[in-house]
């Protein structure tokens, strides 16, 4: 078996990471955006866009609480995701942390990169005292949801529409990480 493991991503890992979101987005969003949207976020030139956002998140975060995570196998990056103090008006950042982003490359899925994100994003966030997390998802993401709600997670009842050309609905899921007494 492979060598895997989530580690804090590095400076190395921005141009990984942006390649691993567009190859993501190519294949899981494709039924879900509109096709010119899809194609403006994950065309040649979004990928050098996407590297100096990744590499200013992992280098420079905004807060401590901010951090990029890198899965890795036999140390090639896999997957990543990114987290930080939840920005909704209805949570306290103090407690409630967001799910910003967590993909994985799709020629690396279903080998579990996703679930040891998922588990290393709680172990860290539990240390800085959050009990909440959040994160935002396409309506009719049914892999994500499926993925999310086989993990605790689940509709909050908050809902909101991004204007694409076509308006595409997200929903709010929500899942406590208190640790069990």
């Amino acid at each position: 078996m492979a060598d895997v493991g989530v580690r804090p991503a590095r400076r190395a890992d921005a141009g990984a990471v942006a390649d691993i979101q567009v190859r993501a987005w190519r294949q899981g969003y494709r039924d879900l955006l509109p096709a010119d949207v899809l194609a403006g976020v994950t065309g040649p030139d979004a990928r050098e866009t996407w590297r100096g956002r990744w590499l200013e998140s992992i280098t420079a975060p905004p807060s401590a609480r901010h951090r990029v995570l890198a899965a890795v196998s036999s140390d090639l990056v896999v997957g990543f995701t990114a987290h930080g103090p939840a920005e909704d008006a209805d949570h306290d950042p103090a407690t409630t942390s967001e799910v910003l982003t967590l993909l994985v490359d799709p020629m690396h899925t279903r080998a579990g990169h996703g679930s040891r994100l998922l588990a290393a994003c709680v172990d860290l966030l539990r240390e800085d005292g959050v009990e909440t997390l959040v994160t935002w998802v396409f309506e009719a993401d049914e892999v994500t949801r499926a993925f999310l709600g086989s993990a605790g997670w689940a509709p909050d009842g908050t809902a909101r529409t991004l204007a694409m050309g076509d308006p595409v609905r997200q929903i709010r899921l929500h899942t406590d990480i208190t640790p069990p007494p």
